[in-house]
């Protein structure tokens, strides 16, 4: 059930701001105006407060194995494939990032393809969306932590300048020591993710800044989330222990829900030119915004410490090369092409369903040089999709055929 960003909350919060600011009735009633056509513009079912999607929803079962920035909630996907998809059995996303898209066209039955560039990304996709055999990978998890348990601190020999400086000495070992199980065990995938995502949080970093860090905090700080002084992370098996045990639980939690039978595939390259498969009925997809998210880079500690193929030249809209008219005519040639790669994968009719930010009106043009053509475009009110954001932020619903 989707429900809308109420109406009368809306209501709610003008009158107690009038009230407290205490505002002459005709500037009352053109705020009010200039609220109503804000709302008029939103598609209200697809614009969730967080009091009605709250966070634990957001993020149910696997869509929590790992932090990702720039995902769209699976509320909004499940809403999108029944909306337009309704009937598609075989569903695309050329963006596939954190496989939102794939996870949610196995719980309703859809089988589903994946595609990125990053290989992280791909790592987690698998991850998420791999059939197991929970009695296996129950045990193979509690014996490799077992062994963690049990190491002596000692760190092997591989210097690497990222780790040396973004972790402790005893997190870095006890990291190190972690990764070298992992060949011995069948769901080897399953325990990178929960490396990388313990290295995450194992940074000498503020506990507020998760997210951007640009520094090792190597001393104490005054922390803005704890409100109290903190001290950088020193270690990192606590974390390896308690995401272990959180994605196994994560996993059973899915494997209960997911349809029988649909499966998905995730494709590691550049999707202007790989073979995509299919054919689809379908794409439902969120491309990169340009400029604005370096989705190699977030992961860096990954890459570090897994080896990652790292293909961070073919990301398109990278934040390292900005938001210039050169940048941004790259980013529209690469946009285009992808879709034009895609559009030769699906079956006719298919709808293609993009969900961006739109304020520079690029994907007009996009979709024309793609051979798409828009259908329908409506806006929503988007809840904390990347994390801290000042103001407002609206997103574009976009279907094309």
């Amino acid at each position: 059930m989707f429900l809308p960003l109420g109406g009368a909350t809306i209501v709610t919060t003008v009158a107690t701001e009038v009230n407290r600011r205490l505002i002459r009735p005709v500037e009352a009633v053109a705020m009010a105006r200039t609220q109503d056509a804000l709302y008029r513009e939103l598609d209200l079912d697809l614009s969730w407060s967080e009091r009605d999607l709250p966070e634990r929803e957001r993020t149910k079962h696997v869509h929590r194995l790992h932090p990702y920035l720039g995902k769209f909630v699976p509320q909004l996907v499940e809403a999108l494939l029944e909306r337009h998809l309704a009937r598609a059995r075989n569903v695309l996303d050329p963006f596939a990032g954190s496989g939102t898209t794939l996870v949610q066209s196995l719980e309703s039955g859809r089988n589903a393809t994946g595609v990125d560039v990053a290989a992280f990304n791909c790592l987690l996709m698998r991850v998420k969306t791999a059939e197991y055999n929970l009695f296996t990978l129950e045990n193979e998890l509690r014996d490799s932590l077992r062994r963690l348990e049990a190491f002596d601190g000692a760190r092997p020999p591989r210097p690497n300048t990222f780790v040396d400086a973004w972790y402790a000495p005893k997190a870095a070992a006890e990291l190190a020591f972690y990764r070298s199980l992992i060949e011995d065990y069948e769901h080897g995938d399953v325990m990178r993710v929960v490396l990388t995502r313990a290295a995450r949080s194992a940074r000498r970093t503020t506990h507020f800044d998760l997210d951007f860090p640009r520094e090792p905090q190597v001393g104490e700080y005054w922390c803005h989330k704890h409100k109290k002084t903190c001290r950088p992370i020193g270690r990192a098996e606590h974390f390896i222990r308690r995401y272990a045990l959180d994605t196994l639980e994560r996993i059973r939690a899915f494997s209960r829900v997911r349809a029988r039978g649909p499966q998905a595939v995730v494709l590691h390259g550049d999707a202007r030119e790989l073979e995509l498969g299919g054919p689809f009925d379908g794409i439902v997809t969120s491309p990169p915004y340009p400029g604005l998210i370096d989705y190699h880079e977030q992961h860096r500690y990954a890459y570090e410490l897994l080896a990652l193929d790292d293909r961070r030249e073919l990301e398109l809209g990278a934040a390292e090369r900005g938001v210039s008219a050169r940048a941004i005519g790259e980013y529209v040639d690469g946009i285009a092409g992808v879709f034009a790669n895609a559009r030769e994968s699906l079956r006719r009719g298919a709808r293609v369903v993009i969900v961006i930010n739109d304020r520079r009106e690029l994907y007009p043009e996009i979709l024309d040089r793609a051979g798409l053509s828009i259908e329908t475009r409506y806006r929503r009110h988007v809840n904390r999709r990347t994390g801290r954001r000042a103001g407002e932020f609206f997103e574009d619903v976009i279907v094309a055929g």
